[in-house]
């Protein structure tokens, strides 16, 4: 484990150079990974790992689409691709990969099977983190450790066939059998991380609804919607709108702050552009601030978890969330990116 500095204060993280494929596979060598549920991150996380060389089974219901797609992926119904209960009878490593609404919902079962030494796995410490809410409290005798990617998990495929990595977070609540911490970094480097950084379930849970509430997803959208409308208010036209808006900083700029940071973007902008987002950029935190403490009190106090599981948990919430992604998808501004999206040239 190397101690890095970020911006003066140092962490504690392991890179795939000091802990390389070999190591995490000889560390699992006897171990079967079985991976319960096939919907967000259990295709990336279970094709990475069996792609790796480690021994990986799928537990999923059936009849189901993500049953289908396991199949399709190359999972063998009856071999590798079974029942959840089978899963994690057959499992020493027990992913847990569900939904959170899911997770509760099948916890009962699964807890009655999660035999002394094995390892509960998650990718999320929303059900622990949250157990007073969610009913999960693991049993004393399992380890209960967590690697969280950073991103989603066909992200984590598409970079793993790229060569390149998605960096994770790892966190160990629980250390049963003596091996916990070796199991969650031998299982950080086989999904395929970039590389793995320390946290607990608490902070992990804490900063990824924040972050999923805010920057990553809840706030840009606020801020292109904003920004939009003003544009198309005073007259400006849907293309100009939307490329100013949003075809720019995704196509353009975010790639390049990724690759080099905010101050390179700044240096190797028009005198005009520096000007102005150095005098505005400020004034956008300012305003921001208070909302972001609103949000993240409200994640702390359980607030944004309880909500989560009451809309998520309802029979007809597919149905609902439908209805607001078609609101999105054919308001004009995304409209206006489909066209876009269109008429990129091709690569």
């Amino acid at each position: 484990m190397a101690k890095i500095n970020f911006g003066g204060v140092e962490e504690n993280v392991v890179t795939r150079e000091e802990y390389p494929l070999e190591k995490a596979r000889e560390m699992l060598k006897e171990e079967t990974i079985a991976v319960i549920g096939y919907g967000v991150q259990g295709p990336g996380q279970a094709l990475n790992l069996r792609d790796n060389g480690f021994r990986v089974i799928v537990g999923q219901r059936s009849p189901s689409k993500s049953y289908d797609k396991a199949k399709a992926d190359g999972f063998v119904p009856g071999e590798t691709l079974m029942s959840i209960d089978e899963a994690v009878e057959q499992g020493t490593i027990i992913m847990y990969l569900l939904s959170d609404a899911a997770q509760i919902a099948m916890w009962p079962s699964v807890k009655a099977k999660l035999a002394p030494g094995k390892a509960l796995y998650f990718s999320h410490g929303f059900a622990v983190t949250y157990h007073e809410r969610t009913g999960i409290v693991p049993p004393n005798d399992v380890d209960v450790i967590l690697v969280a990617p950073k991103g989603s998990g066909t992200s984590l495929r598409r970079l793993f066939l790229e060569g390149r990595g998605l960096n994770s977070s790892y966190a160990i609540y629980q250390d049963a059998s003596g091996r916990a911490k070796e199991r969650a970094i031998a299982l950080g480097i086989g999904v395929g991380s970039g590389y793995l950084f320390e946290t607990t379930f608490q902070r992990e849970v804490y900063s990824d609804l924040t972050g999923e509430r805010g920057t990553l997803m809840g706030a840009i959208q606020g801020i292109f919607e904003a920004q939009y409308n003003v544009l198309r208010k005073n007259g400006h036209t849907p293309s100009e709108a939307f490329n100013e808006t949003v075809e720019e900083l995704t196509q353009s700029l975010m790639p390049l702050v990724a690759e080099n940071g905010m101050d390179w973007m700044y240096a190797n902008c028009s005198t005009t552009a520096q000007r102005g987002a150095l005098d505005w950029k400020d004034k956008f935190r300012d305003a921001v601030t208070p909302v972001f403490n609103e949000l993240y009190q409200s994640v702390k106090e359980g607030i944004e978890a309880q909500k989560s599981i009451d809309s998520n948990s309802q029979a007809d919430y597919r149905e609902k969330l439908e209805v607001e992604l078609k609101e999105l998808r054919e308001s004009e501004m995304w409209r206006t990116g489909a066209t876009v999206r269109n008429l990129r040239p091709e690569r």
